[in-house]
């Protein structure tokens, strides 16, 4: 029954090795052993350990690369790849033709890009994995990316400021208008609409997603997967989800002319949309709608809140320290935060210290010294004067100009109050933080 389930694109992981795993692997280096335990004893269940290993490290992907004479397993953990094991040929032929089998791939072709997925049950979950496979010199490279139900959040859990919760509280509970949250990819921008659904979701109204792909079921909520190859693309879907009489409407992200317009319509005739967009902060946003060929009015009239995101590393709970900041640190914080909004809490920073990691971490941050992610926000709404502003056509300078004059904490602001309370460091904020921004902020 169960090699029926697995043809199906579904595999079952056997209590067996859920037992070992969430025993013996507490890090990388439990996993690279158990991995090791499994290539000599018993390499039929080497996937599922694989598999089954990377969901109790709480990883996004899993990396499978074929090299010259080896081939090599990383996996993405809060965002940095790391490596875990190199294994022979055979082993590395034994996974791929298994994965490929799971994720409907066609075993025989191996000199185009493909793109499966199947599904892990354990317990009573299921998880979704998304596979890519892609030619590479020696062989297929394959990552999977894991779709863990359990990474989806509340709007309470993501750690925003009070003033930030309070603001995204408040438009997300508006009957109509348009929310956009941009970032690069695996900034979090699909965590965050989520979190926005699941506060706003009741049985009083109906929300209607249109994904490419479906990243996470909703209960509760419609959800529809775009599909270009058959002629069903966002604008289309679009179209059709507004005839469905939806009070909020998710589109995975705006890629063109046709969606952007969709959307914003829908935002003016009584819906709240909430989609994605691809740029570098807050302030672009608008100047991006524009480049696609939307009218300025359009997006004056329809757009109400601009967000921007990434993803900053947090310093192990566990292993790291807190010491003074040097002079020049101090200098730094104070300087980049002289100017905040009067609503926004943030500590005494004569009195501050700041997170020190250290070297090599411990057993429970895998002996990097961050442990789990939180994100960097900058958002603004646009209000009458924003409207008119907006009717200019300005460039993004000025809007963020604009912005942070009624009130907008920067990206690079939110880092560095992330820094005083000890959440983060001064080099995960520069890792993810635009440095332009970073040496406009040190020269004001």
């Amino acid at each position: 029954m169960e090699d029926t389930k697995k043809l199906l694109g579904s595999v079952t992981v056997s209590p067996k090795i859920i037992g070992e795993v969430e025993a013996q692997v507490k890090n990388i280096g439990d996993f690279k052993k158990k991995i090791g335990e499994y290539l000599v004893e018993n390499i039929t269940e080497l996937l599922d350990v694989i598999l089954y290993g990377a969901i109790t490290l709480n990883t996004s992907d899993v990396h499978i690369e074929p090299e010259e004479k080896d081939a090599r397993l990383r996996i993405r953990l809060d965002g940095i790849l790391q490596d875990v094991v190199f294994f022979e040929q055979d082993a590395y032929h034994h996974l791929i033709s298994r994965l490929k089998l799971l994720s409907k791939l066609k075993l025989n072709i191996t000199d185009k890009p493909q793109d499966g997925r199947f599904t892990i049950e354990v317990a009573d979950s299921l998880i979704e994995v998304r596979t890519s496979s892609l030619p590479s010199e020696y062989g297929e490279s394959i990552v999977m990316r894991i779709l863990n139900p359990k990474s989806l959040i509340s709007l309470e859990e993501l750690g925003l400021r009070d003033d930030l919760y309070k603001t995204f509280q408040k438009e997300i509970e508006k009957p109509n208008g348009m929310i956009i949250v941009t970032g690069p990819t695996g900034s979090g921008k699909t965590t965050t609409l989520y979190a926005f659904l699941k506060k706003i979701q009741n049985p009083e109204i109906k929300i209607i997603t249109i994904e490419d792909p479906i990243e996470y079921h909703l209960k509760g909520v419609s959800q529809t997967q775009v599909a270009p190859d058959k002629g069903y693309d966002f604008s289309d879907g679009l179209r059709s989800i507004v005839r469905q009489d939806p009070d909020v409407i998710l589109v995975g992200e705006i890629r063109d002319l046709e969606t952007a317009k969709i959307a914003l319509q829908a935002s003016l005739t009584g819906h709240l949309v909430m989609s994605t967009l691809h740029t570098n902060d807050a302030a672009g946003t608008i100047p991006r709608l524009v480049d696609l060929g939307v009218e300025s009015s359009s997006v004056a009239s329809g757009l109400k809140m601009a967000v921007a995101q990434r993803l900053v590393r947090k310093v192990c709970k566990k292993c790291s320290t807190t010491i003074k900041p040097t002079a020049s640190q101090l200098s730094d914080i104070k300087k980049g935060l002289k100017n905040l909004p009067k609503g926004v809490k943030i500590p005494d920073l004569d009195k501050i210290k700041i997170a020190k990691i250290k070297e090599g971490g411990c057993e429970a941050c895998n002996f990097i010294g961050y442990k789990g992610r939180k994100g960097l926000y900058e958002a603004f709404l646009v209000d009458s004067e924003m409207e008119k502003f907006i009717l200019k056509n300005p460039p993004v300078s000025e809007i963020r100009e604009l912005a942070i004059k009624k009130g907008m904490v920067t990206m690079y602001q939110s880092g560095l109050i992330d820094i005083a309370e000890g959440i983060t460091t001064f080099e995960e904020v520069a890792r993810v933080v635009e440095e332009d921004e970073v040496a406009e902020e040190a020269t004001k």
